[in-house]
């Protein structure tokens, strides 16, 4: 779409929505600002054995459509290690659907509107339609969270709460387990997969790098590719490393080890963040990608908050983009590792850059400021400029799966998204959704 038609749009709707909000009639939605959403025929797949967190039946949904190629999307939302995280008492730092999933889970909001990749469309919003993406017409695979393990532990635990009030918590990690018999489902019900594109977001993000090497092995399609939305594994070969605590809490918590023995030597079961290269080692041929905010302040609470008590915000962001620099430095040594990294959007605390809307996701690796004889250029509100233009993330995904194009997008910091009108517009109800 014309960017400065966009632009207009925005603003025009910048002059409404005050009037919209000063109405006690109104009430704005998501659902009114995003014209998202899928309504395909899934089929809900339960294998037996296979389990959410309290026990009860796991279950993944099937859209089977004519076409041979495959998306497998790992569901985000939080992870949790111990009483206070588990029961529910951290609020967002803890994990989603402890109670299970309902048979109706498809259609709830966080599997219809979460994910454009798996819906195959940009959804659209007021003055600027629904685009379709790389992954229109796909078969599509969703992969519910339940286990609290970002579908990669193997073990069921106990956890007593530490004020001895309220009676112990028996938690099923069972993630990798499940992700296994899914995928076995998988290779029987589609013996023939052209594309293969596995990703998630968050929690879901670590299972699309934790568990491409099982994906790829067992679905062996023609072409395979990964993308990795905001759940990092960070180098942490050391204690230095300000990730080490988390990946050695979760190690003990999920029964990594039994899990990390299946994985070839290229990963250093001591090193979580070999991750990166094990994939690029093991599958030179695919195309593997990384994206997330330089701001992201939702995925790097779970990383350090509870770590290093006292923490301000401000602490928490530089842990984060300093161990994000670490693996910008891994990926830049293997020749079929993208990335596209945005520096913030004010949406879902700059976490996920893949969800709900690509509004605000594009980066500009060359922003600066406006010059003093730009300020009058078009958009006024903006002082911020991209002379060599936003890349997107429809662009950034068209260009990565159709034309296997290597592509490292890194931002420096600004205020672009800060100052979008209409950024302005869709955060309020999307941040409230969410």
């Amino acid at each position: 779409m014309n960017k400065n038609f966009l632009h207009s749009a925005k603003i025009l709707l910048a002059s409404c929505v005050p009037l919209w909000f000063s109405s006690p009639a109104f009430s704005l939605g998501i659902e009114d600002v995003v014209d998202g959403g899928n309504n395909y025929n899934w089929e809900r797949v339960e294998i037996p054995g296979t389990v959410c967190s309290d026990g009860s039946q796991y279950k993944f949904w099937v859209h089977d459509t004519p076409s041979t190629n495959m998306l497998i999307l790992f569901e985000g939302g939080g992870a949790c290690w111990d009483y206070e995280s588990c029961s529910g008492q951290l609020g967002i730092l803890g994990a989603a659907n402890p109670n299970g999933l309902p048979d109706n889970y498809i259609t709830e909001f966080k599997a219809r509107f979460v994910s454009p990749l798996v819906n195959g469309a940009d959804p659209g919003l007021p003055f600027r339609p629904k685009t379709p993406i790389v992954t229109n017409g796909w078969d599509v695979v969703y992969m519910p969270y339940c286990t609290g393990d970002v579908h990669t532990g193997n073990a069921v635990r106990t956890y007593e709460d530490p004020t001895g009030v309220n009676p112990p918590i028996t938690f099923r990690h069972m993630g990798y387990h499940n992700t296994i018999e899914a995928l076995d489902w998988l290779a029987a019900r589609f013996p023939a997969i052209n594309k293969l594109l596995v990703t998630g977001f968050s929690a879901g993000g670590v299972a699309s790098a934790a568990g491409y090497y099982f994906a790829k092995r067992t679905l062996n399609p023609n072409e395979g590719f990964m993308l990795n939305d905001s759940g990092p594994l960070f180098p942490a070969p050391d204690a230095s490393f300000k990730s080490r605590q988390l990946h050695e809490t979760i190690r003990v918590a999920w029964g990594l080890d039994d899990v990390l023995t299946n994985l070839p030597a290229s990963f250093d079961v001591n090193d979580y963040g070999s991750a990166t290269d094990m994939v690029s080692l093991e599958f030179p041929n695919d195309q593997l990608a990384y994206t997330a905010y330089s701001s992201d302040f939702n995925f790097s609470r779970f990383s350090y908050e509870r770590f290093f008590p006292g923490s301000s915000m401000e602490d928490i962001l530089t842990m984060w983009r300093q161990d994000q620099a670490n693996l910008i430095n891994e990926m830049n040594d293997h020749p079929n590792f993208s990335y596209h990294i945005p520096w913030k959007r004010p949406i879902n605390d700059s976490h996920c850059s893949t969800i709900i809307t690509f509004v605000g996701s594009h980066a500009c690796p060359g922003i600066r400021k406006k010059r003093w004889y730009e300020i009058f250029e078009f958009p006024f509100s903006q002082s911020w400029k991209c002379p060599e233009g936003l890349n997107s993330m429809e662009s950034f995904l068209d260009r990565w799966v159709n034309n296997n194009a290597v592509i490292r997008d890194l931002e420096p910091e600004n205020g672009y998204n800060d100052e979008d009108p209409g950024m302005q517009i869709i955060a309020g109800p999307i941040n409230d959704a969410l």
